[in-house]
């Protein structure tokens, strides 16, 4: 698929990683790219009974990479509308494939990338695994569906726990909660989402893809919460807030917002 998404098969699902180990997995335009064309072309295969995504090097995703973007588009302030287009497509593809999805979650899932997970049908776990939706200490709000996802997921007090006081949220939190189907060490994490997805393998996928539609039918209209994202996120990141946000986290000190 591309250098920095690797496409497997094992069996009748389809194993999508994310090949930034060095940054934790973070999100570039490339990756997203190439995690959306996996997923669509996962959702389209018949072949394909199940799908798990997941990171490499023993991280699943530390969310946008700020950094890199930068370096790669120095301009990218001026049509950040495309860039969050590009992100909020990735979501899509995981919430539209017909296929059941499989979050395989080791070490960090922070930002953008808890959300990736939350996005997904089922999760298992490792048990250094933690999600983290970090987004207001950069003076941002969830933007990958996390304010659609979490509350249903957890309830709106934990919710809103997660989200104003970015609370790191480890795996036994998580399997508590009901977000994780199982915690394993981290040796044995394949195999055991790998366990998981054969039992997917071994169901109706007509049933799958009927009961994906009418769950997430119930909960609401997901591309509306997105568009609510889409719009408050891109005023947030024209604020000054944001500005030292992303100034105190590169220079590793607290931030200080004025509102402004």
């Amino acid at each position: 698929m591309s250098d920095v998404v690797l496409v497997e098969s094992v069996g009748a699902t389809r194993v999508v990683t994310i090949q930034r180990p060095e940054a934790r997995n973070a999100l570039t335009r490339p990756v997203l790219r190439g995690l959306t064309e996996a997923l669509q072309a996962a959702s389209a295969d018949a072949a394909v009974r199940c799908v798990v995504l997941t990171g490499a090097g023993g991280h699943f995703c530390s969310g946008a990479d700020l950094k890199q973007s930068f370096m790669d588009d120095p301009k990218m302030m001026d049509h950040m509308e495309e860039y969050m287009d590009e992100f909020h497509g990735v979501v899509k593809s995981v919430v539209r494939c017909d296929k059941p999805t499989i979050a395989m979650m080791d070490g960090a899932a922070v930002g953008f990338g808890a959300d990736l997970a939350f996005a997904c049908d089922l999760r298992v776990a490792s048990s250094r695994a933690y999600v983290q939706e970090n987004f207001v200490k950069r003076g941002l709000m969830p933007d990958g569906g996390g304010s659609f996802w979490l509350p249903r997921l957890v309830g709106t007090a934990k919710a809103m726990q997660m989200v104003l006081l970015a609370e790191k949220v480890g795996a036994a939190e998580l399997e508590r909660l009901g977000v994780v189907v199982k915690v394993v060490e981290p040796d044995l994490l394949r195999e055991a989402t790998l366990q998981v997805a054969r039992v997917i393998e071994a169901g109706p996928p007509l049933a799958h893809a009927a009961i994906k539609r009418a769950v997430y039918a119930s909960w609401g209209n997901v591309d509306e919460a997105l568009r609510r994202e889409r719009d408050e996120q891109l005023k947030l990141l024209r604020s000054e807030d944001v500005m030292e946000g992303v100034a105190s986290w590169m220079q590793k000190r607290e931030p200080r917002f004025e509102g402004r």
